[in-house]
């Protein structure tokens, strides 16, 4: 057998991180003492490995978001308002299961968007395709796709996603066409997947902003009244940081 054969083989059939292994193991010259058995599973092992770490980095990278947040670097000081157990059920992930929306409010600094990212990202590191628009820039999305007829497509494609992250929510006026794509989406994803919105604006104030009030109506219906809710308070982290930079 010609193991060099074997390993482009591998490499052709895009076994990569399995060839790679199986090089490696050709030119050691110290013990080589597996078994057969405990040989093939190893190498399986790595190439499974290498796969799912590939298809984490794709969802991460196909999601958007700003910063890759890591949970690790939530900051849980008592002045932020954020209870440590609360966040650490989140992060289970129970609520994708369930189709239940986050909604995350607070002052402009405060973290919100850090925090519904790190969720966004424990969600692909498990394999939940997700997806990250700030609301304006989602709403610019949607006003070229009902230019070139992409409208309904790119709505559904959305509502598929298992997991929305919406930034900085209702921080620009929302007229009568972003209206109706609001209700569009939420109509979509309603009981099927999890929105997370994550805001400065208090949610007393998205009646009002919205405006037209059926529309509100249906709106705040399908996204507020069973979703979980973390009001954020405190001072500007950015600022923090900035004074003990």
């Amino acid at each position: 057998m010609n193991e060099n054969n074997t390993v482009e083989k591998m490499r052709r059939m895009k076994l990569k991180a399995m060839a790679g292994l199986y090089h490696q193991w050709l030119n050691r010259t110290d013990d080589k003492s597996y078994t057969t058995d405990e040989f093939l599973a190893l190498l399986i092992d790595t190439e499974w490995e290498h796969r799912q770490k590939n298809r984490i980095d794709n969802f991460i990278k196909q999601a958007g978001f700003k910063h890759v947040a890591s949970a690790g670097n939530i900051d849980y000081q008592s002045s932020r308002n954020l209870d440590r157990n609360v966040v650490e059920r989140l992060l289970t992930l129970q609520f994708l299961s369930n189709a239940e929306n986050i909604i995350v409010t607070g002052p402009t600094g405060s973290g919100k968007s850090y925090l519904a990212q790190c969720l966004g990202v424990q969600a692909c590191q498990m394999l939940h395709r997700t997806l990250y628009f700030p609301t304006s820039r989602f709403l610019d999305k949607v006003k070229l796709a009902k230019l070139d007829g992409s409208y309904s497509k790119l709505i559904k494609t959305i509502g598929k996603a298992p997991l929305l992250i919406l930034d900085d929510f209702l921080l620009t006026p929302v007229d009568q066409p972003g209206r109706s794509t609001l209700l569009d989406l939420v109509e979509e994803r309603y009981d099927k997947a999890a929105t997370i919105i994550a805001t400065q604006i208090p949610v007393a104030e998205w009646h009002s902003l919205i405006g037209e009030s059926t529309v509100a109506d249906a709106i705040l219906d399908r996204l507020v009244y069973s979703s979980h809710r973390i009001e954020l308070t405190g001072e500007s982290l950015r600022k923090k940081k900035a004074l003990s930079a």
